[in-house]
């Protein structure tokens, strides 16, 4: 028999149907009808034919036609909502759908699945897990670590022993035993009482990104959850069904209990949840309609759920994530502008760098080398200011390796912070199978991902705040030798005047979200837990100030290429010229004021989905360098042991199918890893010395004259 839930006026119906040919119309007077029937006033209605209606999906909130047969219209099990013709939307009211659910439109179940084992688990992968492109399962070494791990739990309540979370009470009440009749009782308890946050839900990448962090601790097998409980969670995720979790209410010690227990409180069927089926509704009505039961918790099992730092960490790798992919998009960016203000290669020229070989300045450098005028990329723009009586740019531009660089080291540090914590039990007390005991520690405290994401923001805003001053040199006549705010007939337009204030607006914001957060802390639970992180908010400040400066950069963006109309017919090298074309797909040229903020989000849009740093061919290419023996110098990198390819691919870069002789691969790998693992390209045939080998790049030096360099 068809069943469906049906929301009306804040209430979950489950409506059974025993004709399918009835139609959406009857559907919505019988929830009508038991609406009324389950409010003492009638629900202010004199009877069901006074009610006057619409019926929506609650996915995709498509409206139905009511005289459309329920079969053809609906699925079974599907998520509806009836609303009322004349009633007010409460301000408190749960929409149907999250903040960005439009993408859910083409969500599909994935097919693929990553095995967690819970010492393996990348940021990457979690951040494609939380996209919904793969499922979990457990390897088998994690599954009977986890068996083991709940053998000395049920050990415990056998024998009666005294052991925090499990027989007892929890943070002040830690020295009250609980009777074994109430052991079920307490967790239930703790979860519901500890289901406290407030704020706006997690949107379903971020909820799912969590209940897969979650997964990941508990699968090291150190919390004493059962492996049934495990797998139902497990189940629940690969359904989607991502429970009510509000961002708000975490002090980072005894890590994240308000968001973690609203995340339980949705896999024990209370509170609401959310699936792409199904919208927002009530948990019990959401796992019923995707096969799934409510979770029946066991001793330790609630707070196994709930005792950790992945609030924290789930939203740090998507931060750091995010900030990987902006910082190497900025360098792309800068180029570009120092291109349109006519600035000067010289400043990235090897030797410089090579005195003061910090990782992340050396990898700038060579990557403005690779974008800028060179023999293999020549450009018309550079060539028409070689002889210029300038000899040096402003900071904004020539300190470019070095303020980018050392954000690109900042990233590099936190992400090892961050990769550690998502491999790592925080539980409290620890399960150790092998010694059959539990031991109490500190492990839930936030403090180690607290601090690394406020570095994290400190170290990422310098790229909106240096980038700012290169939009004021970009709209400044007098600094460009450009028209006006980047504008024909200034006055009668205005061109990227407020576009600017509007970069100025959000640095400064930056400003205040870069106050450290780890630097507060305030006790808590009768001063039992005397010292927190607030980590909670050093994650999520942490994510707005990578949000601003991909907004800074994205202005920054759109305004070079503005200043590139005033150049032509003059091009810039081939890659800028990319660069170029795919803005240019997206936002048209700038010849007259118009409606700017849907070119600043489409510009945006391009940074966030990886669109600029993406480009084929944008960097200098392999494929034609060859050994001492011949040997083609892509394949050589190929052939790298896998320790070695590892370290390439923690630069941010990676081997791609290409044209011509080899795989393309990115010089500044080669370049980079020449220092650590000469000795290894020399076995496999490259006898040249690193400086003979290197100066054969037509990006060793750039070309000598003025400041076109």
């Amino acid at each position: 028999m068809p069943r469906y839930t049906v929301h009306v006026r804040g209430e979950w119906l489950a409506v059974p149907c025993q004709d399918a040919q009835l139609t959406v119309g009857w559907l919505g007077r019988e929830a009508v009808r038991r609406y009324i029937k389950n409010k003492p006033d009638n629900g202010g209605f004199a009877s069901v034919d006074d009610a006057r209606f619409l019926v929506r999906r609650c996915k995709g909130l498509g409206l139905l036609d009511n005289e459309d047969p329920l079969d053809v219209a609906l699925e079974d099990n599907e998520f509806v909502e009836v609303v009322i013709e004349g009633d007010a939307m409460s301000p408190d009211f749960i929409p149907s759908q999250p903040e960005g659910v439009y993408l859910y439109s083409k969500y599909r179940e994935p097919e693929k699945y990553i095995a967690l084992d819970g010492d393996s688990l990348t940021t990457e992968d979690l951040v494609s897990l939380g996209e919904g492109h793969y499922k979990i399962k457990l390897t088998p070494t994690a599954e009977k670590r986890v068996q083991k791990s709940r053998e000395v739990i049920d050990r415990i309540v056998e024998e009666k022993t005294v052991v925090y979370g499990i027989t007892t009470g929890f943070g002040k009440f830690a020295r009250t035993v609980i009777p074994v009749s109430k052991l079920e009782e307490l967790q239930f308890n703790l979860v519901r009482s500890h289901s406290s946050g407030v704020g706006k839900p997690l949107i379903p990448e971020r909820c799912r990104m969590l209940l897969a962090l979650r997964i990941n601790v508990l699968a090291k097998g150190y919390s004493g959850i059962s492996l049934e409980t495990l797998k139902q969670v497990i189940e629940v995720f690969n359904a989607s069904c991502l429970p009510y979790v509000p961002e708000k209410g975490t002090v980072g010690a005894s890590g994240d209990l308000a968001p973690l227990s609203h995340l339980a409180l949705g896999l024990i069927g209370e509170g609401k949840m959310w699936s792409p089926k199904s919208g927002w509704a009530d948990a019990k009505y959401v796992l019923a309609a995707h096969g799934l039961k409510p979770i029946v918790l066991k001793p330790k099992e609630g707070l196994a759920l709930i005792n950790g730092t992945q609030m924290i960490t789930s939203l740090g790798c998507e931060a750091v994530e995010r900030a990987s992919a902006i910082a190497r998009q900025a360098d792309i960016v800068a180029a570009l502008t120092l291109e349109v203000l006519k600035g000067t290669t010289k400043a990235f020229d090897t030797d410089i760098h090579a005195v003061r070989p910090h990782r992340g300045q050396v990898e700038v450098a060579f990557r403005f080398r690779s974008l800028l005028d060179s023999d293999h990329h020549p450009s018309e723009i550079a060539e028409s200011h070689r002889f210029c009586d300038r000899v040096q740019d402003a900071y904004t531009l020539r300190c470019c390796p070095q303020v980018h660089g050392v954000v690109n080291d900042t990233i590099a540090f936190v992400k090892n912070i961050i990769t550690t914590e998502i491999n790592s039990a925080t539980d409290n007390p620890m399960v150790f199978a092998s010694r059959g005991e539990t031991i109490s520690g500190g492990n839930f405290h936030g403090e180690y991902p607290a601090k690394a994401l406020d570095y994290l923001a400190i170290g990422v805003h310098e790229l909106a705040a240096i980038s700012e001053r290169r939009i004021e040199r970009l709209c400044n006549p007098s600094l460009s030798e450009l028209p006006a705010f980047l504008v024909a007939e200034g006055g009668l337009n205005s061109g990227f005047m407020i576009a600017h204030c509007t970069a100025a607006a959000l640095v400064s914001e930056n400003k205040a979200l870069c106050h450290p957060s780890s630097v507060d802390s305030l006790s808590t639970s009768a001063a039992t837990e005397d010292h927190v992180s607030m980590g909670g908010w050093a994650a999520r400040k942490a994510l707005r100030v990578i949000e601003h400066v991909e907004q800074v950069l994205a202005i920054e963006l759109l305004a070079a290429c503005q200043g590139i109309e005033f150049l032509r017919p003059l091009k810039t090298t081939t890659p800028l010229e990319k660069v170029y074309d795919l803005v240019r797909s997206v936002v048209r040229p700038w010849i007259k004021d118009r409606f700017m903020a849907p070119d600043i989000e489409a510009a945006h849009r391009l940074l966030v989905e990886q669109k600029v740093s993406g480009l084929p061919g944008l960097f200098f290419s392999l494929g034609s360098l060859r050994g001492s023996r011949g040997y083609p110098v892509a394949q050589l990198v190929k052939n790298l042991p896998a320790i070695q390819k590892t370290h390439v691919r923690s630069l941010g870069w990676e081997y791609s199918p290409g044209e011509g002789n080899g795989n393309p691969f990115q010089y500044s790998c080669l370049e980079i890893l020449w220092k650590e693992e000469s000795g290894g390209l020399q076995s496999m045939g490259l006898q040249e010395s690193r400086d003979n080998f290197l100066t054969k790049s037509p990006y060793h030096k750039g070309k000598q004259g003025g400041s076109g360099e």
